[in-house]
């Protein structure tokens, strides 16, 4: 065969969806459908707040076991509070990694003014799932960039991200000119690839996937081809897929029946305390 007749392996868009958005937030993925599919990404909301209307923060308190979170501040700035001992306000371009491990309660409040957040959850291995809880805030000028390129999780390009997260995972936020070309080459091992607009559009080879879209792609090592169609700003992780069953409590996400179990007895324990303290307004679901 010709050389010019060789085609060059295309990695398909196998589902894509805008979610359902309820209020200020879009949830594009969730452990129990896209979730099974992108583990050991398996959640993802896209949250935009427009004018200054806020829920007090002490009435959004809830509970996590079993995973990590990961609240990328893509404009505006945030309030985080944990039981790990963390409150802070988080500008644009900052990063919230809070590993809930075997239980953890936090909340959250966009600050006045626009506010555009995509907020992530992992899939924690068995040796972390029901380990000590863990958070790390990074601010904006330390975040590793190329200019267009800021490596949250793992690895891009020689640049590596500040936060201790799970092996074999990159979770990256690109930004990119109207008719830029970008090509994505995963990294060895790797072959779980999605991407999710926050602004502008992506074309492919293969699919267009316009802002507010989440697209998972086939299960490959190929490298992902693309071009922006107006200015655009997306996420894209890439990870070798999480071996491991998902088993779902209502926050929390497990490798097993018995790991669950021990998460949701502490954040039942945190939940008391934080009921007894006054600090919990409201009854949540475990």
């Amino acid at each position: 065969m010709l050389a010019h007749q060789i085609e060059t392996p295309v990695r398909e868009v196998l589902y894509r969806t805008r979610g359902h958005t309820r209020g200020p937030i879009t949830r594009l993925v969730s452990p129990s459908d896209l979730g099974e599919l992108m583990k050991p990404f398996v959640f993802l909301d896209l949250a935009v707040f427009e004018g200054n209307e806020r829920i007090p923060m002490d009435q959004l308190w809830h509970p996590h076991s079993g995973i990590a979170t990961v609240t990328v501040i893509l404009d505006g700035a945030v309030r985080v509070a944990e039981t790990t001992g963390t409150d802070e306000v988080l500008p644009a371009g900052s990063i919230e990694w809070m590993r809930a491990g075997n239980g953890v309660w936090h909340t959250g409040q966009a600050q006045p003014g626009d506010v555009k957040v995509f907020q992530l959850w992992v899939a924690l291995p068995p040796e972390l799932e029901n380990g000590p809880s863990q958070s790390h805030y990074v601010m904006p000028d330390e975040v590793p960039t190329d200019g267009r390129v800021r490596v949250i999780l793992g690895t891009y390009d020689g640049m590596t991200s500040p936060i201790a997260a799970p092996p074999m995972m990159t979770y990256l936020v690109v930004r990119l000119l109207d008719g830029e070309r970008w090509t994505f080459t995963p990294p060895k091992g790797h072959d779980v690839a999605w991407v999710a607009v926050g602004d502008g559009a992506l074309r492919t080879v293969r699919a267009d996937i316009p802002s507010g879209e989440v697209a998972v792609f086939a299960k490959g090592s190929e490298p992902i081809d693309f071009i922006a169609d107006g200015p655009t700003r997306f996420v894209l992780g890439s990870a070798r897929k999480h071996p491991h069953d998902l088993v779902l409590g209502y926050y929390s996400v497990h490798t097993s029946g018995e790991a669950l179990e021990e998460g949701e007895t502490e954040i039942r324990r945190i939940g008391a305390e934080l009921e007894a303290n006054g600090t919990l307004r409201r009854r949540v679901r475990i």
